[in-house]
């Protein structure tokens, strides 16, 4: 069997995904190198926290502890292959790759294509020039937010342009993405964004309607040859509630008839034409006014809820080791089986999920143990762990009662 050291960067829902995909394929447990361990990846048997670096994100640090870690390791007789399990690391590998690559296998776009696509308003252009709809968008800067316009109606989704930079910034009320109402709820949100240390650009787009399960989340693998090799389409049922959590799947069904073939094949061209190297992850909304799929954003890794595509028998490891390690060539694959993947707990789905046909199939999908749960493998059972995961699941009940619906600047 092939000898090599997985080295996730982070320490996250993504990372144990990602982690537990290595293990299922290769009996392989993966190096975490993160800023500081998330409960995720605690008491696990699939994760070792190799270095725990708080200033990961500096240049200088980044580099210097991935270049330790691998002097310290026998890279030279077993390959060390790197993944990227969040935005701000892949441009740290894009920008960094001379000084990574002698230690380092890893598949990685070039640095003005990663930055031309993490940036949302940039995502938008790029989707523009290659004829891919999206929903209306404007935005605002710090200079002018507060008599900013915009060629849409309310209610208004405000996000931030830098997932990074908002990601480290803090303020009363914060939410991955908000939702306002009217010009007051507008001006609100962005004071309180603009009172903090984010001061990047934020993106103002008009509200696509429809519930959670109008949402579709896509999954590619890129090869070194710029070819797309691996794509998954699933459609969300429904979306974590809490500040932090907003966009993010509680749900997926993977299934045959959710497949768009003209979509897939619009999104594979876009890949190529760009030139992305590895993994990416696109959400999207189905906007039934126009009958188009209407793209939010690009991000430049496997999503968080990307081990729907593993539980759906298409191993995300897999395609990067026999690409990058193997050098083999994949070919072309579009995930086509039936599955349910689920962060929440089934009893969560089934209160909040409106749509009785979307709600048959995923327990039947249960009924027939066609279902994954992210955090929860059989091979990983421990006391410690499973007392976590129980009141973990138990608190989603609380969570998702208390945040319901609200994208506002309250509690």
């Amino acid at each position: 069997m092939l000898k090599f050291q997985p080295v996730l960067l982070g320490s996250d829902a993504n990372v144990y995904g990602m982690a537990r995909s290595f293990y299922t394929q290769y009996g392989v447990v993966s190096d975490a190198v993160c800023k500081g361990v998330l409960v995720a990846c605690r008491n696990t048997r699939l994760v070792r926290i190799a270095v725990v670096e708080p200033d990961l994100e500096n240049d200088e640090v980044f580099v210097r502890t991935l270049v330790d870690y691998a002097k310290a390791h026998d890279y030279k007789n077993c390959p060390l292959l790197l993944v990227s399990c969040a935005d701000g690391y892949t441009i740290l590998m894009a920008r960094h790759r001379q000084e990574l690559e002698p230690y380092f296998h890893f598949a990685c776009p070039e640095l003005q294509t990663v930055l031309d696509l993490d940036i949302k308003d940039n995502f938008y252009k790029a989707c523009a020039a290659h004829g891919l709809s999206y929903p209306k968008t404007a935005t605002c800067t710090a200079r002018n937010y507060k008599n900013a316009e915009f060629p849409f109606d309310f209610p208004v989704i405000i996000k931030a342009s830098n997932s990074p930079a908002y990601w480290n910034c803090s303020f009363p009320h914060k939410k991955k993405v908000f939702l306002a109402h009217d010009r007051a709820e507008y001006d609100a949100i962005t004071t309180a964004i603009y009172g903090s240390s984010y001061q990047d650009d934020l993106i103002l787009q008009e509200y696509i309607p429809g519930d959670d399960n109008c949402m579709r989340v896509l999954n590619a693998y890129c090869g070194l040859d710029g070819k797309v090799h691996l794509m998954a389409l699933g459609r969300p049922l429904l979306e974590e509630q809490t500040p932090e959590g907003i966009g993010n799947y509680a749900a997926i069904l993977s299934a045959p008839e959710i497949n768009d073939p003209a979509l897939l094949e619009r999104m594979r061209a876009f890949l190529e034409d760009v030139g992305w190297v590895g993994y990416a992850n696109f959400d999207m909304k189905f906007d039934a006014r126009t009958g188009e799929y209407k793209l939010f954003e690009m991000n430049p890794r496997q999503g968080r809820s990307s081990y729907f595509v593993t539980a759906a028998g298409y191993n995300l490891a897999r395609w990067l080791v026999e690409d990058v390690l193997e050098g083999k060539d994949t070919g072309f694959t579009i995930a086509d089986s039936e599955s349910l993947w689920m962060i929440a707990p089934y009893g969560v789905i089934r209160k909040y999920l409106k749509d009785q046909t979307l709600l048959a199939t995923a327990a039947r999908l249960k009924k027939q143990g066609r279902c994954a749960h992210q955090l929860y493998c059989k091979e990983d059972r421990s006391l410690k762990r499973g007392l976590w995961y129980l009141r973990s699941q138990l608190n989603y009940y609380r969570k998702t009662a208390r945040y319901y619906g609200n994208k506002g600047l309250t509690d």
